[in-house]
């Protein structure tokens, strides 16, 4: 068995797992975006605020001594060896970190957005919410077909992901060519809110947030973000892993505590809430308040109709 002293205990203990990274094993380091990264070995350990957590296992820690023991495997006397004895290997051309952005082809504006805010109003959603994601940028009118464009943002403000949605009858969803799903349609809390709520689509989100300001609630408090899809928890493939865009927020706001899920009244929302109850009710508060019908916004538009039915 290898013997470590004290000295070299308290040492070990002080680094941490980004710094650990840099210095010895910079190839890696995957930067996901200005101050979140992953691994190139496990896609879904993230990296940001001096901790680390390794989503598709549920572990995690703040030290590289926790990460040598936790996923490499090695014993403590091993772990805190390997920090103690390696020398710095610094950063240089020859081992880049990896950048994960994609190229995002975001579709042409139109000069007004008429048709879509039309569209928006007529499945019951305020225009004051309208108005907000228009002004932010999150949503505009595509100049070909005047589709709907829902933008998501990575931390520094950079577009990476767009759901497109057909105004018209034929009602077209799709994404925009380069879409990173960790970045989906979301609107985070105005200040440091600490309570998240989780939608399947950005027009579920956009219902909900009419709903709140129709309650008298005020919905920017606390953070809104949409799953850009269907979640299918695949736990005999892969153990069981979160959805990616739910994964990226909570390492991206790391002050979120607790947790709300509005996902659909159906077989698969059904099955993607207990899977993400399971997978984080340990480490979050977590709430399911699902719509009275299948979606958020099916609620919103019976609820607008019952408001406009004279009484009898």
């Amino acid at each position: 068995m290898s013997y470590v002293n004290k000295e070299q205990i308290e040492r070990a203990k002080q680094l941490d797992l980004l710094t650990y990274l840099q210095c010895f094993e910079p190839y890696e380091l995957v930067r996901c975006s200005r101050n979140v990264y992953s691994t190139r070995t496990h896609d879904s350990l993230k990296i940001s605020n001096g901790k680390w957590f390794w989503w598709s296992r549920g572990i995690g820690g703040r030290s590289a001594l926790d990460y040598l023991i936790k996923v490499r495997g090695l014993s403590f006397p091993d772990a805190v060896l390997q920090i103690d004895d390696n020398s710095p290997v610094y950063i240089s051309s020859a081992a880049p970190i990896v950048s994960s952005i994609a190229r995002l082809e975001l579709p042409e504006p139109y000069e007004t957005s008429n048709r879509v805010i039309a569209y928006l109003c007529k499945r019951g959603i305020s225009r004051d919410v309208i108005d907000f994601c228009l002004d932010s940028g999150r949503l505009y009118e595509s100049r070909m077909y005047h589709n709907a464009v829902f933008v998501g943002f990575d931390l520094t403000g950079a577009p990476r992901y767009a759901a497109i949605r057909g105004t018209t009858k034929a009602r077209y969803m799709g994404e925009a060519p380069g879409s990173d799903k960790r970045y989906s349609f979301a609107i985070p809390a105005d200040d440091y809110g600490s309570e998240l709520h989780l939608f399947e689509s950005a027009i579920d989100l956009l219902s909900y947030c009419t709903l709140a300001a129709i309650s008298g609630k005020d919905w920017r408090q606390s953070h809104q973000l949409s799953l850009a899809g269907i979640y299918s928890p695949k736990e005999k493939k892969d153990g069981g892993i979160a959805p990616a865009a739910l994964t990226n927020y909570l390492q991206s706001y790391p002050e979120v505590e607790r947790m709300v899920l509005h996902l659909d009244n159906d077989e698969p929302g059904r099955s993607a809430t207990a899977a993400i109850q399971k997978l984080l009710s340990q480490t979050y508060e977590i709430s399911d308040e699902p719509p009275i019908r299948k979606d958020v916004n099916d609620d919103l538009r019976i609820y607008r109709k019952q408001c406009e039915e004279p009484t009898r």
